[in-house]
């Protein structure tokens, strides 16, 4: 009986040879892990794909919310025209003051103005603190709400004016004070040309849109 035949077997089963059989593991596990790693990966990529070709074309991004979740979110600002509030000549009215020493300024230009829509009220030569003491143009005085508003519809008819507002003046009427430098209103259509820039449609942020970067 050779020494490598298992005892017990009566010599029925022999080994021969000089080589014997290597112990390895089936290898179709180990193929079979191997593809799941590859599908998984290529739907991974093919996932990743599909979303950034959805931001190309939704000009979306990606936004992290205070509960940890991923939302879509644009990243445009789309602008729409907008008047810019500011009042017509007619519903404006205006104080007209003679600082000079000219005679008939005051009633001459309130005459002009009414003639370009403006409502008008008091005409006469200015108070002491303006009398004799306005060596531009003019100044243009009124309440602080009409700073952005009235004021600027009225600068655009004398060029050069000086706006003022006060803050404890009460009413809506503004004074024009006719200074030493004063030598007329704007031409009519240089005023027009002015008043329409100022009313012009400007660019702002539509209510609908999300902000820039959000």
């Amino acid at each position: 009986m050779s020494m490598l035949t298992p005892p017990g077997m009566g010599g029925k089963y022999r080994i021969t040879g000089d080589k014997y059989p290597r112990m390895r593991p089936p290898r179709r596990r180990a193929r079979l892990a191997a593809a799941v790693v590859a599908s998984v990966a290529v739907l991974g990529l093919v996932g990743w794909g599909t979303l950034q070709l959805i931001d190309v074309f939704t000009g979306g991004g990606l936004k992290t919310t205070a509960a940890g979740r991923k939302t879509h979110c644009r990243t445009e600002v789309a602008t729409v025209a907008r008047a810019k509030d500011v009042p017509a000549p007619g519903r404006i009215t205006v104080n007209v003051y003679n600082a000079t020493k000219r005679g008939g300024l005051a009633k001459q230009t309130a005459d002009e103005l009414k003639k370009r829509g403006f409502r008008i009220g008091a005409v006469g030569n200015a108070s002491k603190d303006f009398d004799k003491k306005v060596k531009g143009t003019g100044v243009l005085l009124g309440p602080a709400a009409a700073l952005d508003s009235s004021l600027p519809v009225l600068g655009t008819q004398l060029a050069g004016a000086e706006q003022r507002t006060d803050a404890g003046r009460k009413g809506a009427d503004l004074d024009l004070i006719i200074g030493d430098g004063f030598k007329g209103l704007a031409e009519p259509a240089a005023a027009a040309r002015a008043l329409s820039a100022l009313s012009a449609p400007s660019p702002a942020p539509s209510a609908d849109t999300a902000k820039k970067g959000c």
